[in-house]
């Protein structure tokens, strides 16, 4: 299955919680899209890597994906090596993305970080022809035309703007299929960072802020690995 768009998350929600909005706006304009966690999220605080698969899956039905994979890379150690790049690769190589979304830069979490490295690198070793090994099962090399990471917990000044102000409410529910990793009142499970009561304000109000710059009520950033072009400049907002 070929896809337009294919989004990377070290963990499971990862991409719910960054970009999903923008995702959701290109299933409405006939694209299709999917997702690879990573990792299932085990170390996670809260919840059990079961849980968060079953999650993930919930997420994906509100999305509308048309796959979503998990490789199971170790949670806490995405390592950059060979097999983990080919793990990659093969998903790469297998859904053909014209564009990959992946993790931001560096962040809170080191997985973050290393992720972003990981799968920046292996989108352009996907298009080598002659890179083969024995963890890699398809052979035609693809190369997505653009990579874009999105922003996380610390905050990166974007290199452009995407608005999903009609699909933000979607977005909040897609993130809130994660129920074990945020506010519940009845929960006995550890606080952290992401489950107080007022988080989704804090996402609301980012999505809010960045929308304010390109005059729409919400919007997601994303940073740019070469500069972008328009075919038009009246196409920028």
């Amino acid at each position: 299955m070929k896809l337009d768009i294919l989004a990377f998350g070290a963990h499971p929600d990862d991409v719910e919680l960054s970009c999903s909005g923008t995702i959701l706006k290109a299933i409405n304009e006939g694209k299709k899209a999917g997702v690879v966690d990573l990792s299932k999220g085990e170390l996670g605080t809260r919840g059990t890597a079961e849980t968060r698969t079953i999650e993930a899956a919930k997420a994906a039905s509100i999305l509308g994906l048309s796959a979503r994979e998990n490789l199971e890379i170790e949670d806490g150690f995405m390592e950059y090596n060979q097999l983990n790049l080919s793990k990659v690769i093969l998903m790469i190589r297998k859904y053909q993305p014209e564009i990959v979304l992946c993790n931001a830069t560096s962040d809170r979490h080191p997985d973050h970080g290393n992720a972003s490295k990981l799968v920046s690198e292996a989108c352009f070793y996907a298009g080598l022809i002659k890179y083969q090994n024995s963890f890699i099962d398809i052979e035609n090399p693809w190369r997505p035309k653009a990579v874009y990471h999105y922003i996380q917990d610390r905050f990166i000044h974007p290199n452009f703007l995407v608005d999903i102000s009609t699909v933000m409410d979607k977005k909040i529910e897609s993130i809130k299929a994660y129920s074990s990793q945020f506010y519940f009142e009845k929960s006995s499970e550890p606080q952290t960072p992401i489950s107080s009561k007022q988080f989704f304000e804090t996402i609301t109000e980012r999505a809010s802020t960045l929308g304010r710059i390109i005059n729409c009520e919400y919007a997601e950033g994303f940073v740019t690995e070469r500069y972008p072009g328009v075919n038009c400049i009246f196409d920028l907002k």
